[in-house]
């Protein structure tokens, strides 16, 4: 048994409790609500032209979950997420990565694929589920995958990407490659069996990953405080040995300069970093969901002045990088393109019935086909049910 790796700490002569916030997590800031810096703060690598790619990223993100939530309601789509108030951590997640470092989300993270230019085309496809979707309509909307973009598929089972995103960086090690994996997750996911299995693995065998949590105080309608009781989700990663960073998840600016001083480390020590970053989540969990359920209005006022957008925005506006004419005419552009797409996408036809069966076997096998076939008869005998299906075999 190595026991090196256990410090000896102050020697004590009686029994000494410490409990999980015996450890004193700083907290990253850069960015004032103003606009302003704090003294003395590390910004980020960034220049102008890269700053505004960045708040093109939000605002169209503040588009889509604005006109795809009204989709929803109006029965176009069947479900959507948004990020309100959330978009700086994918963002600037995405911001300060490279492209070839692989991402695996949860299923509030658009933002990273907008950042890595995932088409308007190719989001309306996939919530519409139709015949050119990526995926070939097999999920839910927003779960969203790309290959060409190193985005991991989303999977709604709750935590599965932690064990996953260690296993696929310590493959990007083992094969020598110049890039990371970032795996996304909630708080709420941290409670999963899942996370600890990830981390630890992680951790023993020195997976180059950033674990990147996004502690927005609720899971679904689960208060934090009823989640946990120890200092946040950081304070297990240094219980796991992990490099561990706590950041402002509202501050665009912290986020990019979190990842990319996590990035580096883990790339050139070969180790895992975790990242909590403190943020809320504005809207509801989902269409499905009502947070004047569990919260009240005074505190999501509150976080509303706590906005990522128009934080970064204050700050673009005193670097001369941005000013509220082209903001009016972006955000008029952005609406006009995604209300167009979302005409175009839901009269393109569904994915073919076959498609049920492909792509996991090199051929269909006997039992599949078998309930294939007996599909297209239930469909043959009974059309009206089936209006997408019908006819089309």
């Amino acid at each position: 048994m190595n026991t090196d790796i256990y410090k000896e700490g102050q020697v004590v002569h009686s029994p000494t409790f410490i409990d999980g916030h015996s450890v004193d997590i700083p907290i990253l800031k850069v960015l004032k609500q103003d606009g302003s810096v704090y003294e003395g703060a590390q910004l980020p690598e960034l220049e102008k032209e890269h700053a505004q790619k960045v708040y093109r990223s939000f605002v169209f993100h503040r588009v889509l979950d604005e006109r795809m939530i009204a989709a929803q309601r109006q029965g176009r789509i069947s479900f959507y997420m948004t990020a309100l108030g959330e978009e700086a951590t994918t963002v600037g997640g995405a911001a300060a990565l490279a492209d070839q470092d692989m991402i695996m989300a949860q299923y509030r993270e658009q933002g990273c694929l907008i950042y890595r230019g995932f088409s308007l085309e190719d989001f309306m496809n996939q919530m519409f589920s139709n015949e050119k979707d990526l995926g070939k309509g097999r999920q839910m909307p927003i779960h969203y995958g790309s290959n060409e973009l190193n985005y991991m598929t989303i999977s709604s089972p709750l935590g599965t990407q932690i064990p996953q995103a260690a296993g696929y960086a310590y493959g990007q090690k083992l094969q020598g490659k110049d890039a990371i994996t970032m795996c996304y997750f909630g708080e709420g996911a941290a409670s999963e069996g899942d996370f600890h299995a990830g981390l630890n693995m992680a951790a023993v065998h020195k997976a180059p990953v950033i674990f990147f949590c996004r502690n927005n105080g609720y899971a679904i309608s689960t208060p934090s405080d009823e989640q946990y009781v120890g200092n946040g989700i950081a304070s297990r990663g240094v219980g796991y040995g992990i490099k561990t960073l706590r950041i402002d998840g509202n501050d665009i600016l912290a986020v990019m300069n979190a990842v990319q001083t996590a990035r580096k480390y883990a790339l050139e020590q070969s180790e895992p970093v975790i990242i909590e970053a403190m943020s809320y989540r504005l809207g509801a969990h989902s269409t499905s969901d009502d947070p004047s359920g569990y919260r009240t209005k005074e505190e999501e006022a509150k976080w509303e002045e706590h906005d990522p957008v128009s934080r970064y925005k204050a700050w673009l506006l005193t670097q001369n990088w941005w000013d509220e004419e082209q903001d009016k005419a972006l955000y008029e552009q952005y609406r006009e393109q995604v209300l167009a797409a979302v005409k175009v996408a839901e009269k393109i036809a569904k994915p073919p019935v076959e498609d049920l069966v492909t792509d996991v076997y090199d051929e269909v096998p006997t039992h599949l086909q078998k309930q294939l076939d007996e599909l297209k008869e239930h469909i043959n005998k009974y059309p009206d049910a089936y209006p997408f299906t019908a006819g089309r075999f």
